[in-house]
């Protein structure tokens, strides 16, 4: 069954073209069918990726992880205890075609 992840992030000053540059760039993750990189305002984004199930989201948190330690100097903290990312995830239980 498909599914998504999707987290936030606020980018700190100065930082936002290495942050866009680096999403880019990025390694091929097993069971990654697509993702987009959204702005969805001042220094702030959200990352929606679409995965072949919820298992290559688990299978694939290591790699995350790892990604993220490459970029977690660029962030800021989110605050209310979230740290520099908000992540969410789960199965698609409705898919929207038009």
């Amino acid at each position: 069954m498909t599914a998504y992840n999707i987290v936030r992030f606020k980018v700190k000053p100065a930082r936002e073209k290495d942050f866009v540059e680096f999403h880019r760039t990025a390694q091929a993750i097993a069971g990654l069918r697509e993702g987009a990189l959204v702005k969805t305002g001042d220094r702030a984004y959200c990352l929606v990726a679409k995965w072949d199930s919820f298992d290559s989201i688990v299978s694939a948190r290591p790699q995350m992880i790892g990604m993220l330690d490459k970029i977690r100097d660029m962030l800021e903290d989110q605050g209310n205890g979230l740290g520099v990312t908000d992540p969410v995830s789960g199965d698609v239980v409705v898919e929207l075609k038009h």
